[in-house]
């Protein structure tokens, strides 16, 4: 990757090839990989850009995204790139067995938004399907995405939850995502599967994510509580390239990581950093409480090192995009709750 940053990002196409570009680490990783990747679940927010971060670091790689594909031309954006795609329900036993071998797996397969009141497909999804995988490819490597929504509100002096810490899942999105874990550890001990299990918090573009939801909310006028007053940052190209690098990570019994960038950011502080730049000013609700959501990230970044992207030049880009009123995947990450609610 370029030590030369952009000043802005001029559009979805600049945004895009910024998100794939692999790293050093990533092409270094995927020469010792042997074998095919899978990706379950590749439709979704990170998907698109982890799937062909993939493929740019191992062209001649077999690379299949496997996904519903439910949004008009979402399977000609992988395909445009030499990636392979399989439309699949893999709640559908038989479309899942008909899945093709996989040496490799990056699973991203989930539900979070509209978990509540729709928790009977929540389980399913979050930990009925990890186990259909894990039967259906006993043998295979798998890289499975969690939440950091497993850990409770922690004391804002403690640096974030570490992967040493006893989870505490609040709501029933979150523990549904504990199950998840426990089904691919499961199958990890019992099968041999080599598993690393990815606690992502929390992982941000131009079109989603924390400090998105806050400048929007500074530039369209709209409150911001402040309840939940810190929040980890970490720019999504950098959270695919870490995630791509935890093959090197899998083990049996599996190992738990936490995918989280090395800054635990401010709610607000970044309220008057977009201030700032947009000529606002921002509406503060509330008071910080002591707790908060957050994950120390520090194991996984020790093999991985730190991110390529500065959170400078992430919340700068942030507020030109929303200035120039750039695309939106219209996906609030509800990051205020503090209920487990979502």
């Amino acid at each position: 990757m370029s030590n030369a940053l952009p000043k802005t990002i001029l559009d979805t196409k600049h945004l895009d090839d910024l998100l794939s570009t692999p790293t050093p680490g990533v092409v270094e990783c995927f020469a010792r990989l042997d074998g095919n990747l899978l990706i379950l679940g590749a439709g979704g927010k990170m998907g698109p850009s982890l799937t062909r971060m993939a493929k740019r670091a191992a062209p001649h790689k077999r690379v299949v995204a496997v996904s519903r594909f439910s949004t008009p031309g979402s399977r000609e954006q992988f395909e445009r790139h030499g990636i392979e795609t399989i439309a699949a329900d893999l709640l559908d036993t038989a479309q899942l067995a008909a899945l093709p071998e996989a040496q490799n797996i990056v699973y991203m397969a989930g539900m979070k938004f509209g978990a509540t009141g729709n928790e009977p497909l929540t389980w399913a999804m979050n930990t009925f399907l990890p186990g259909m995988v894990c039967q259906r490819f006993p043998k295979s490597r798998i890289v499975a995405f969690s939440t950091g929504n497993v850990y409770p509100l922690t004391p804002l002096r403690l640096g974030g939850s570490a992967e040493t810490d006893q989870p505490a899942p609040v709501g029933e999105y979150a523990m549904s995502c504990l199950g998840r874990e426990r089904i691919f550890e499961h199958f990890s001990r019992t099968q041999g599967n080599p598993i690393a299990l990815l606690r992502l918090n929390y992982a941000v573009e131009l079109r989603y994510g924390v400090p998105v939801d806050i400048a929007k909310k500074v530039w369209n006028g709209e409150p911001i509580p402040l309840a939940m007053g810190v929040a980890n940052v970490l720019w999504q190209g950098d959270a695919n390239a870490m995630a791509l690098q935890s093959f090197d990570l899998t083990t049996s019994p599996a190992t738990i990581l936490n995918l989280a960038g090395p800054e635990q950011l401010s709610v607000r502080r970044m309220a008057q950093f977009f201030g700032e730049r947009m000529g606002k000013t921002p509406i503060l609700v509330g008071e910080e409480a002591p707790t908060a959501l957050l994950s120390n990230g520090q194991r996984l970044l020790a093999h991985t090192g730190n991110p390529h992207i500065p959170v400078q030049s992430l919340l700068s880009w942030i507020a030109d995009w929303v200035m120039r009123g750039g695309e939106s995947l219209g996906k609030p990450t509800h990051f205020e709750a503090r209920d487990g609610k979502f």
